[in-house]
């Protein structure tokens, strides 16, 4: 027979859910933040335009297909037409692909760039720490997007060429996030008890401080997108971009004279933009709520 007070509570079978499963108690946190789950279904129902923009809509973006400047709705056209008569509502699908590969790539640079130099030199510091973060603070008081125009001038305007340059201005604030995190959990006591068993500092580094200090990295790189996203459209805007392959900044670019007799040509690639930002923003702040231990106790 079994004796009831033996029988765990649901309270206490939770508890042991929490424990064994940490993943549903991060998936809980997070939704619990209303804005970052509204954040969260923007940016998939974005990325799910952009990989499948062939199959649902299987047109030419930068085919004429009316009368330039058509108003929203006319002849069937959601959005009406750009400057050249081209389909504004396929331009924006279209230039989601653009825009969110080249924030991806530029922010996976930023956060590789900005994670290598500020483990190493939280973790040596020392003569390290000195070098690397006055490299960081050159590049930090630098006009970031003037530096960006300067290095997509120097080489040819491609796609590889904007990633690369809005990684390498964007990655000292990165840097300094993640020195400070491994100058905090260096001194922490299973650190020591790493080193006085004769651990690497290479593994020490990658795989004992590095995964203790993601949380906040990671909430950052949400942001970084964010930021790269901004970056991408603005030196599109500016027509430093390949200019064979549509984007959202492109097509603000290339209708910036119209804006007052044609407002709806930058309006809804604008709306776009600040959207998919927002969107990384509101993840951003999830992910900052689910990764905060504080807020489970509440």
């Amino acid at each position: 027979m079994t004796d009831a007070n033996n029988t765990p509570s649901p309270a206490q079978d939770l508890d042991e859910i929490r424990i064994e499963h940490p993943f549903i108690e991060f998936a809980r946190m997070y939704i619990r933040n209303a804005a970052a789950v509204i954040g969260l279904l923007i940016f998939l129902i974005i990325v799910f335009a952009a990989l499948f923009a062939p199959i649902l809509l299987d047109v030419d973006p930068f085919e004429i297909v009316w009368a330039p400047l058509a108003r929203p709705g006319e002849e069937g056209f959601l959005l009406g037409t750009d400057n050249l008569g081209r389909d504004l509502f396929v331009g924006i699908v279209y230039g989601s692909r653009t825009t969110l590969a080249v924030g991806a790539a530029a922010a996976a640079l930023t956060i590789f760039i900005g994670i290598t130099i500020g483990s190493l030199a939280g973790y040596y510091r020392g003569w390290v720490d000195e070098v690397l973060m006055r490299i960081t603070e050159f590049f930090q008081v630098l006009p970031p997007l003037l530096l960006a125009m300067v290095l997509v001038s120097l080489f040819s305007p491609t796609l590889e060429t904007v990633a690369i340059a809005i990684g390498v201005v964007s990655w000292p604030g990165v840097a300094r996030l993640a020195r400070a995190e491994f100058m905090r959990i260096r001194e922490l006591d299973f650190i020591k008890a790493s080193r006085s068993i004769g651990a690497r500092d290479r593994r020490i580094i990658w795989n004992t401080i590095l995964p203790n200090a993601l949380p906040p990295l990671i909430v950052n790189a949400a942001l970084t997108v964010g930021v790269a996203i901004l970056f991408e459209a603005a030196l599109s805007f500016l027509g430093l971009s390949d200019p064979n392959v549509m984007s959202w900044g492109k097509l603000i670019g290339d209708n910036r004279d119209f804006i007052l007799d044609a407002p709806w040509t930058v309006t809804f690639p604008g709306i776009a933009i600040f959207l998919t930002v927002l969107a990384m923003s509101l993840i951003g702040d999830g992910l900052n709520d689910a990764f905060n231990p504080k807020l489970r106790e509440r």
